[in-house]
C-alpha cells in the first residue's frame, strides 16, 4: 500500500521519551498525525505533549495532536490502556510503532537467564503483545500500518551483544510472518533497520561491558525518523538506515566466511 498520508494519522509510538521514538513522534505531529506518545518517564513525555501541542496552536499551518501515557511497555494493562486511549481521544488507531528497547553488552557467559528474559520482554514480547492489543483497532483503521523499529544486528549479530542481537532477530522474524498473514488484510508491516545511531542507547544499558571495537559514528535520531516516515508514506517493507548498516548487509551476504573471521577476532 503507496502514497500513504501522514497528516490526520492516528497512531501509538513507543519509547517515545528520548532518542529514536521521540524523533519520530515528534516529526508524526509536525507532518499532521494525532500521536499518543507512551514510555516510562511521565514528566518527560508531558514536556514533549505540552511543547508539540503549543506549536500546534501558534502554527500556521495544520499540525497534529500530541498525548502520553506513562507507563511499562512489558505490563499488558499498559497496552490495553494505551489502544483504548488512542481510540478515545483521536477516534482510532491506523499506526503502531514499537520502537521500545534495551540493550545489554556483555559476554554470554557472563550474563543471567534474568537479564537475557528482561531483555527479550523489553524488545520482543513487548512489541508482539502490543501489536496483539491493536490488531482489532488496526483492522478498523484507514490504511493501517505496524512499524517495528529493530536493529542492523538483526542481519548480523556480534559478539558481546548475544542478548540484544537474539531479540531483534526474533523481531525481524516476527515482522515477515505477520507482514504475510496481514497483507490480505490491508494492513501493512515496516521493518525500520538503523545502524549506528547516536542515541542514549548505551546509557541505559543493562550492562554496560565495553564494546568490542570502535563504534562507527551514527547517523542522528532525527535523520532515522525522517526515513522511517518516508518509508511509512511509501509503504515500504523494510528501510535500512546508515552507511555502516548497509556495509555490514553486503559484507555478510557476499563474504560471511571473512565476516565470521572478522567477529572471531573479537570474541
Amino acid at each position: 500500500m503507496a502514497h500513504r498520508q501522514i497528516t490526520g494519522l492516528r497512531g501509538i509510538v513507543t519509547g517515545a521519551s528520548g532518542g529514536i521514538g521521540e524523533a519520530i513522534a515528534r516529526q508524526l505531529v509536525q507532518a499532521g498525525a494525532r500521536i499518543l506518545m507512551v514510555a516510562r518517564r511521565g514528566d518527560r513525555l508531558e514536556k514533549i505533549a505540552a511543547e508539540l501541542n503549543a506549536k500546534s496552536v501558534d502554527a500556521a499551518f495544520a499540525i497534529g495532536q500530541a498525548d502520553f501515557l506513562a507507563g511499562d511497555v512489558t505490563d499488558p494493562a499498559v497496552h490495553g490502556a494505551a489502544v483504548a486511549r488512542c481510540q478515545a481521544r483521536f477516534g482510532g488507531l491506523d499506526l503502531l510503532v514499537n520502537n521500545a528497547g534495551v540493550g545489554s553488552l556483555a559476554r554470554f557467559e557472563q550474563s543471567s537467564p534474568e537479564r537475557m528474559r528482561q531483555v527479550m520482554e523489553v524488545n520482543f514480547f513487548a512489541a508482539v503483545e502490543l501489536t496483539r492489543a491493536a490488531l482489532p483497532a488496526l483492522h478498523a483503521g484507514r490504511q493501517p500500518i505496524v512499524v517495528n523499529v529493530g536493529s542492523i544486528l538483526s542481519h548480523r549479530a556480534i559478539p558481546h551483544a548475544g542478548e540484544y542481537c537474539a531479540s531483534k532477530f526474533a523481531l525481524r522474524g516476527f515482522s515477515e510472518s505477520l507482514r504475510a498473514e496481514l497483507a490480505p488484510r490491508g494492513i501493512d508491516v515496516l521493518l525500520v533497520t538503523p545502524g549506528s545511531t547516536e542515541t542514549e542507547f548505551f546509557d541505559h544499558a543493562l550492562e554496560k561491558g565495553k564494546y568490542p571495537w570502535r563504534q562507527p559514528r551514527g547517523v542522528s535520531p532525527d535523520y532515522v525518523a525522517r526515513r522511517t516516515i518516508e518509508a511509512i508514506r511509501r509503504g515500504r517493507h523494510e528501510v535500512v538506515i546508515g552507511t555502516s548498516g548497509h556495509f555490514l548487509v553486503w559484507a555478510n551476504r557476499l563474504f560471511p566466511r571473512v565476516v565470521d573471521w572478522v567477529m572471531g577476532r573479537y570474541g
